[in-house]
């Protein structure tokens, strides 16, 4: 029985925050995770990375999410308009850029971008229908205007296999399995045992994420919790040192 008059010390209420996330987003959510979770008492967030395409259609399905953050407008836009998400909720919470990678001991002897169109090169891609698959293919018609006009044929005949998002890209090159791949800046930085051909600005796509809370997310004031700090300072330092643009 409890003592006549003692009061017992209020134990914060454990509450779970669901966070969809592009797979590029991985290292820094985690890390992100971690200190929001240490700064907020009593709220455990827990992440589910994947292609931006996958976490849609597990959304559309009826997944239970509380936030979403995509690697792209296209997929955000369709969970909007299946009205999980309220338009306008939406925020740009970062950008990104594209890389090339290639294995440590670069077998293909890849210099310069050009040597993509190299005959039996072996090329490692996401899917189109994946965020950075899109965006390879968007910069491959860009360098067709520098490189000649047939390119990005060149390349695309070289694609060993294309991947259900960028973290699987960047296993296969790590594994030897591929001269090269295309994946963002992050992931190169969260791989530094691989070497990295830049592409320039005017012949690399920028990538935009935006980040919104779910219609019926059951958490919703953490959710917001949670995206205030993707966007704050301490929140964009830490995109920053893995890699991404911060928006502010």
């Amino acid at each position: 029985m409890t003592a006549c008059g003692a009061s017992a010390t209020p134990v914060p209420e454990s509450q779970t925050l669901i966070v969809f996330a592009a797979a590029s987003l991985t290292d820094a959510f985690t890390e992100i995770g971690i200190a929001f979770d240490a700064a907020n008492p009593g709220i455990s967030t827990i992440f589910n990375f994947g292609g931006s395409q996958s976490l849609q259609t597990q959304i559309e399905e009826g997944a239970p999410a509380d936030v979403f953050a995509s690697a792209n407008k296209t997929q955000m836009d369709a969970v909007i308009a299946a009205s999980l998400i309220t338009e306008g909720t939406q925020k740009n919470f970062l950008t990104n850029k594209l890389v090339i990678i290639l294995p440590a001991n670069n077998p293909a002897s890849l210099e310069k971008l050009e040597d993509l169109a190299n005959p039996g090169i072996k090329l490692v891609l996401a899917a189109e229908e994946v965020p950075v698959g899109k965006y390879s293919l968007e910069a491959f018609d860009l360098m067709n205007g520098s490189f000649g006009i047939d390119f990005k044929d060149k390349v695309l005949a070289n694609v060993v296999s294309n991947e259900d998002n960028v973290k699987q890209v960047v296993t296969k090159v790590q594994l030897g399995e591929a001269d090269a791949g295309i994946v963002y800046t992050s992931d190169a930085i969260a791989a530094p045992d691989l070497k990295t051909l830049e592409i320039p600005a005017e012949l690399n796509v920028i990538a935009k994420y935006p980040i919104a809370p779910l219609v019926n997310s059951e958490n919703a004031d953490i959710a917001a919790k949670f995206i205030e700090y993707v966007l704050s300072a301490e929140g964009q330092t830490i995109l920053a040192k893995w890699g991404f643009i911060p928006v502010k």
